[in-house]
């Protein structure tokens, strides 16, 4: 059996938190429901069979386009007065998403029966942190249409840099895509061919024109082991990458890699000062705000320096302080961070810095694939100007020879 953490109200109203074994979630629930409790949460307790549930549900995504269209649906509702419950009714049963749906639906089932929203959509373990923590703040402060516009307005920019990012990154992904299977083509097909018609001849061939043959022949005879390697090296890192550790180590490389490394760091950055303003103009308190901005980043160093911030700020220190001691965030970004505790307007100036980091990134970006794109013409010449020279230069040697 699995171990479940409980959350439930006893008959005096008061609550209490307790770790229960149970085959499933919905048992666990009915167990303290028929003893007359009030179950308000159920969820897998970090260990042993019931770690297993919150590692694979983090592997799971919703489209977030599509999400933000059922916030958009839902603030409204909210603010013609309907009730939480009823909202969920007419939406979940709407939803185009199929896979989204499935998870409203769970929702509106744990909704129904006494758990708060926040919990409803943490327990689905999809969506998220900096959205079920502002719902949280919307329940406690009485304000949930308003923290629903801010999540709205947040998720929109954030999905405006993303875009920005990849409609950059498609030509010089086609370029690299078209290139390999040029060289694919040339090394399986054109080398060789040319191989056959220089053995018929019996012809003396120069060193790079062997060279290039017996590149070319192994190749071909090789192809298709060598692609079945290709795939079992993709399969293998992308299980070896979901390890924390491996996470890390690929985040070091990403951050020392030239050029790239920094505009990494900086969209890092500018994202965890989106988030971290969006909570803290939501009345979020800083510490919690703090774990829940470091939870929505995809980078586990990242995330792993800002649990050490966190502990600073709790100790006594200021944001800016605790953020210079990871060594990661630019000096910048310290700066004004600390201009803001200064003058008390943090939140702002946390937005300040996350747009000068994505109008940064996307500057840079630009300049790097301007750099990108040209460098990859020019390799490509180079290598099929050395396949044609080494080619047709025994043709040129031979039509001397008969001359």
């Amino acid at each position: 059996m699995a171990e479940w953490v409980l959350r439930y109200a006893d008959s005096r109203g008061e609550i209490h938190q307790q770790v229960a074994n149970a085959a499933s979630e919905q048992e666990a629930r009915d167990h303290f429901t028929q003893q007359g409790f009030l179950v308000y949460s159920v969820r897998p307790r970090a260990g042993g069979i019931g770690r297993l549930a919150p590692a694979f549900s983090s592997r799971r995504k919703i489209n977030l386009g599509k999400f933000l269209i059922f916030n958009q649906q839902f603030v409204t509702l909210v603010r013609a007065g309907l009730p939480i419950l009823k909202g969920l009714d007419l939406l979940a049963d709407r939803l185009t998403d199929p896979k989204l749906a499935k998870y409203i639906q769970a929702v509106r089932a744990d909704v129904r029966n006494g758990v708060l929203l926040s919990e409803a959509f943490r327990n689905q373990g999809v969506f998220p942190a900096i959205y079920v923590t502002s719902i949280m703040a919307g329940e406690k402060s009485g304000s949930l249409a308003e923290v629903l516009d801010r999540f709205i307005a947040y998720q929109k920019l954030s999905l405006s840099v993303k875009k920005k990012v990849l409609v950059s990154l498609i030509y010089p992904a086609l370029l690299l895509t078209l290139v390999f299977g040029l060289v694919v083509f040339l090394i399986t097909y054109v080398v060789p061919n040319f191989a056959q018609l220089y053995s018929s001849m019996q012809a003396k061939l120069p060193q790079m024109t062997l060279i290039l043959i017996a590149v070319g022949t192994t190749a071909r005879n090789y192809i298709l082991a060598a692609f079945l390697a290709l795939v079992a090296a993709v399969f293998g890192f992308r299980l070896w990458s979901r390890g924390e550790s491996a996470r890390a180590k690929i985040d070091r490389v990403k951050m020392h890699t030239p050029v790239l490394g920094e505009i990494w760091i900086k969209y890092q950055v500018a994202q965890f000062s989106r988030v971290l303003s969006t909570l803290l103009v939501g009345g979020i308190p800083l510490l919690q705000a703090l774990d829940t901005a470091a939870q929505s980043l995809d980078t586990k160093l990242l995330q792993r320096a800002l649990e050490t911030a966190a502990r600073l700020v709790k100790e006594g220190q200021s944001l800016s302080a605790a953020l210079a001691t990871t060594k990661i965030f630019p000096g910048l970004s310290i700066d004004m961070i600390e201009v803001g505790e200064s003058t008390g307007a943090l939140p702002s100036m946390l937005a300040s810095v996350a747009e000068f980091y994505e109008d940064d990134v996307n500057t840079r970006m630009q300049a790097a694939l301007s750099l990108i794109e040209p460098l990859i013409m020019m390799c490509m010449g180079v290598f099929v100007a050395f396949v044609l020279v080494a080619l047709y230069l025994p043709i040129f040697s031979l039509a001397d020879t008969l001359g």
